[in-house]
């Protein structure tokens, strides 16, 4: 077995990891919120530079036909855009950086527990996926279909480093009597990371019909865009109310277990206060003229309700396994 230290770390770089992630996709909504998505038209290099430039002047006279000619026309530079992508792909090498160290810190459990060292190994290889499907994105100019494709691959990255991180951790997970929840607790569960996913999917339609108003609009005008909005937008507004009292049964059922439980109830809280701030930010996307902050939390708040959402799932896998396990020792002895 792992000493608790190798065990320790090992959970450390994982979860730093994990919210490098969440950093990125809340960075990537801040692109795609300023409309800085083609900041860098280019890929890997920004207007041909590893070091983006900070004026125009720096460009050669003719930088507009060359990139027409190479199929991105109306390319302007803007500082702010163009840093704004630089940063996002910073932090993207970042990520990719930690993800090769929680993979190789994970070396440890292929004597243990063969899965963690798999499951590490295989998100590696989602994002060096992951990577190219960014250059792909660039390449696209931005097709509506492809950045959906990029977020969504991010989602099953977090999921499966939650999964690996709490894999490795169970040994150290206390057993918990789940007696006390409802038997349709974990069914109920299922169905509202369900319905996350659905909710995220139609918010990235909305999403798109929103760039394609934002670029209608020259990105200005806010306030005037709601005018436009697909019917999506009224399906995936009404629906935050049936996702919202689903999660909030779930996170009762989570509260009134015993003082035990009180990693698992934490969690609970957690997911109603995720719950409550992406409804909230929605509200003022409605409501507000589409302020570009609530745009990337809004995103943002959805990626971690899944995850919250998953963290729970595995947690509650996990405890009740050391409560057979503990049961059985019992009615050995």
């Amino acid at each position: 077995m792992l000493s608790i230290e190798t065990a320790l770390r090992f959970r450390r770089i994982g979860i730093i990891t994990i919210c490098a992630v969440y950093f990125v996709i809340l960075v990537g909504g801040i692109v795609r919120a300023s409309g800085a998505g083609m900041g860098c038209p280019d890929w890997p290099t920004c207007f041909g530079q590893w070091v983006p430039p900070t004026s125009e002047d720096q460009l050669p006279p003719n930088y507009h036909e060359i990139y027409a000619e190479r199929g991105y026309k109306d390319t302007t530079f803007n500082p702010v855009k163009t840093w704004t992508e630089y940063t996002n792909r910073l932090v993207g090498v970042t990520i990719g950086c930690l993800i090769i160290l929680t993979a190789w810190s994970s070396r440890v459990y292929l004597q243990h527990d063969k899965k963690v060292f798999y499951l590490s190994i295989g998100v590696l290889g989602l994002v060096l996926f992951q990577g190219w499907l960014g250059s792909a994105v660039v390449a696209s100019n931005l097709k509506p279909y492809m950045i959906t494709l990029h977020m969504l691959l991010a989602l099953i990255i977090v999921a499966l480093l939650i999964y690996a991180i709490a894999r490795s951790q169970q040994s150290y997970i206390p057993p918990i009597d789940l007696s006390e929840l409802p038997a349709s607790f974990k069914t109920v569960l299922i169905v509202a990371m369900s319905m996350t996913l659905l909710q995220v999917a139609m918010g990235t339609q909305v999403r798109e019909a929103v760039d394609y108003i934002a670029h209608e609009h020259s990105y200005i005008e806010r306030q005037f865009w709601r005018d436009d909005f697909p019917i999506i937008f009224y399906v995936h507004r009404s629906f935050s109310s049936i996702i919202l009292f689903t999660n909030l049964w779930l996170v009762w059922k989570l509260h009134q277990l015993k003082p035990l439980a009180a990693t698992l109830r934490g969690f609970g809280y957690t997911l109603a206060g995720l719950v409550i701030t992406a409804i909230l930010a929605g509200i003022s996307l409605d409501r507000l003229g589409i302020p570009p902050v609530a745009q990337p939390l809004h995103m943002l708040m959805a990626n971690l309700i899944f995850g919250a959402q998953f963290v729970i799932y595995i947690y509650l896998r996990y405890a009740s396994k050391s409560q057979q396990a503990t049961l059985s020792t019992q009615a050995v002895n």
